[in-house]
């Protein structure tokens, strides 16, 4: 054995111990140590354990064996059995890496640099053979969740996992059969009074997720009443946009995102708004964010299946506005003029939602067009501008949308 191989063996009792201590120190699930030594004891024998196999294994650059996986899988199922959150284990998996990297290190300059040729070799062997050991490790974890945790908690576990970037979202999903295509749309339906604190839908979200075959999470707001549904739907191969532009095209959401939202809405029964983006799968954590601001920018809506998802091409407007105070308050006050006026923000959004055209819009409205006609000449005397002019809509629509999206409630 090489010096730098012998020079890790002899430390590696010492190094197990501060990667214990750190433990200790930094995971919360560990901090039960004091009254649980049984389980520091093992620990500390698992991290002297992996130390001398890839000792023994590196040399050679030999694999892992079925029995060391096992072995690994074990301890993930240990762990998970004894409630270690997902957090937790993602901060276990980095604190382990950077402290076999770093006594590596240490232990090359102790040596002066040692051997670079052994160097490279237990380099060589830890990246691959790391990575099957974290797998395994995932898999074990995953292995005691699916026993312990209802399925409308894995789905979500499988949801927030896919939204932080998580590598247990592959097992999960594999778990609870789901797909995870190359892309996907983030949906968040926001909405601003709930009943989930009166009454459980994990039976209708977990019916929503079978249906749809898409991880599903709530997420509620603090100090309210409120929340947000938030959905990772797979995208068709039709429905996927330009990897360069992922929110510019399609200027619709795809079908099956609009037929969640209208599926939960329905259920749901609240006026509720809903914001999509599309993102490759390693880019979710962002597409979340965009989607989130998108459905705080979106116009409330009547709670059946025909309330359709927003993108980016449809509040583009607003999202620029909301980030860029003085010009919300200019509209504001132009809201405000609006208000002596019967049902004149009604009448503009169903104006403007059916392209202008009067008689679409008196009928959805079920008044008579010169009904219509009054009510947007009220608008022009009220607030200075003519609804159909230029000016109009590019004025009244946003004054519509923030209206109606709740944000000056």
């Amino acid at each position: 054995m090489g010096s730098l191989f012998a020079e890790l063996d002899r430390q590696s009792p010492a190094n197990a111990r501060r990667e214990v201590e750190l433990y200790g120190r930094e995971i919360p699930e560990f901090r039960s140590w004091e009254t649980n030594p049984r389980a520091r004891s093992e620990t500390m024998d698992y991290s002297v354990w992996l130390r001398r196999r890839t000792i023994e294994l590196s040399p050679d650059n030999s694999e892992l064996s079925a029995d060391d996986l096992r072995y690994i899988a074990a301890i993930g199922e240990i762990r998970a059995g004894a409630g270690m959150s997902s957090d937790s284990r993602q901060r276990v998996l980095r604190l382990h890496t950077t402290l076999m990297l770093r006594d590596i290190q240490e232990a090359a300059e102790s040596l002066r640099g040692g051997n670079v040729e052994e160097l490279m070799q237990v380099m060589t062997w830890f990246a691959p053979q790391g990575d099957r050991g974290i797998v395994a490790y995932r898999q074990g974890f995953v292995t005691v969740l699916r026993r312990r945790l209802p399925y409308v908690e894995q789905v979500a576990l499988l949801a927030r996992s896919l939204l932080t970037g998580d590598p247990l979202a592959t097992d999960l999903a594999a778990a609870l059969e789901l797909e995870l295509p190359e892309f996907c749309a983030v949906t968040v339906i926001r909405v601003p009074d709930s009943p989930l604190g009166d009454r459980d839908l994990d039976g209708e979200i977990e019916t929503l997720v079978k249906t749809h075959r898409a991880p599903v999470v709530w997420h509620p707001e603090t100090g309210t009443r409120g929340g947000e549904l938030i959905a990772v739907v797979p995208c068709a191969d039709e429905a996927i946009p330009l990897p360069s532009a992922p929110d510019a095209a399609p200027d619709t959401a795809p079908d099956a995102v609009a037929d969640l939202v209208g599926d939960f809405a329905e259920t749901l029964g609240r006026p509720c708004a809903a914001g999509t983006a599309t993102a490759p799968l390693d880019e979710l954590p962002e597409a979340l964010e965009r989607a989130r601001r998108i459905s705080r920018s979106a116009p409330l809506g009547k709670p059946s299946r025909r309330l359709r998802p927003c993108t980016m091409a449809d509040v583009f407007v607003e999202l620029a506005v909301a980030d860029v105070p003085f010009v919300d308050a200019w509209l504001r006050t132009v809201d405000r003029r609006l208000a002596p006026g019967p049902d004149l923000v009604t009448t503009l959004d169903a104006y403007y939602r059916h392209d202008m055209n009067r008689g679409a819009a008196a009928a959805a409205l079920n008044v008579h067009p010169r009904t219509l006609d009054y009510r947007l000449r009220r608008v022009a005397e009220l607030t200075g501008i003519d609804p159909g002019s230029a000016h109009g809509v590019r004025t009244l629509s946003a004054v519509v949308t923030r209206r109606l999206s709740g944000a000056w409630a």
